[in-house]
């Protein structure tokens, strides 16, 4: 279970709800582990002569710890607010510059990379285009590191999707995104491939593929506000939306302590360009 699953043909539309919330969006989603950038180092070799394009930053999460990093960045985003902020995120940094597009449309005037880095976005990008411009736009030799937080959960911890089952139903009957997140045990044991996205064919080697656990503590109201940053509740009506997540917040209030866990897994896939 990624943190935006069950995505249907019009990725594009949904890929940008984000941009109706960039702030919340920064201030709740999870970034990613020190390690996890240390180990995309030494595997691709990256340093400050190599030059990344990261496709979908966002708000900028990922991209300021590839800029501090002291290679020169260009990122890719979509979002009009979302890559408004990110420019304001890292405005400290002047080796990274960000650019209004989606990737599909991106004009790249000629441009070639030795790394491709796609945080938590790479499922927004229309397989059929994406694969092959990652491959284009790369440098013989060069790399594709996707980067992604899985959610998990963990056999005897109090869950809230298990607390909340009722209320989800409740408001909005049906739902196919709702349910358990994996076991974290069984997610570990998938270390090969590109995940959950569509397979590249030819145009990579190999995956290296890097595991991370982490977990982000809320309390009701900070959940519910992390519920709002996500595609699945996003696309949700919003008189559905706000009545499911102010009773969600008071079911973490009243039966699990006013203190809920959201666990992940933060996955590094790596692999270098054939050919």
């Amino acid at each position: 279970m990624t943190d935006d699953p069950q995505l249907p043909p019009d990725r594009h539309v949904l890929g940008r709800v984000f941009d109706e919330v960039p702030e919340l969006y920064d201030r709740v989603r999870p970034g990613y582990p020190d390690e996890l950038f240390a180990d995309l180092v030494a595997v691709t070799g990256l340093d400050a002569a190599s030059s990344v394009l990261e496709v979908g930053c966002g708000t900028g999460q990922a991209t300021r710890s590839l800029a501090a990093l002291g290679c020169p960045v260009t990122a890719v985003e979509p979002g009009a607010g979302m890559a408004a902020l990110a420019r304001r995120r890292i405005d400290a940094f002047g080796n990274v510059e960000v650019e209004t597009s989606t990737f599909e449309e991106w004009d790249d005037r000629g441009r070639r990379f030795d790394v491709l880095v796609a945080a938590s976005s790479w499922h927004w990008v229309d397989p059929s285009v994406g694969w092959q411009r990652a491959y284009d736009v790369l440098r013989p030799g060069g790399w594709t590191a996707l980067l992604g937080n899985v959610v998990v959960r963990r056999p005897g911890e109090p869950e809230v999707y298990t607390e909340t089952a009722d209320l989800h139903e409740r408001f909005s009957p049906g739902n196919p995104g709702w349910g358990h997140p994996p076991l974290e045990d069984d997610v570990r044991s998938t270390d090969e491939g590109w995940g959950p996205v569509e397979d590249p064919g030819e145009l990579f080697g190999p995956t290296t593929v890097r595991w991370y656990p982490a977990v982000q503590w809320f309390d009701g109201e900070g959940f519910a506000d992390h519920l709002r940053s996500t595609s699945l509740y996003r696309r949700l009506d919003r008189d559905v939306r706000e009545p499911l997540l102010d009773a969600v917040a008071e079911r973490i209030r009243t039966r699990m302590g006013d203190r809920a866990a959201r666990r992940y897994l933060s996955v590094l896939r790596v692999a270098r360009r054939a050919g």
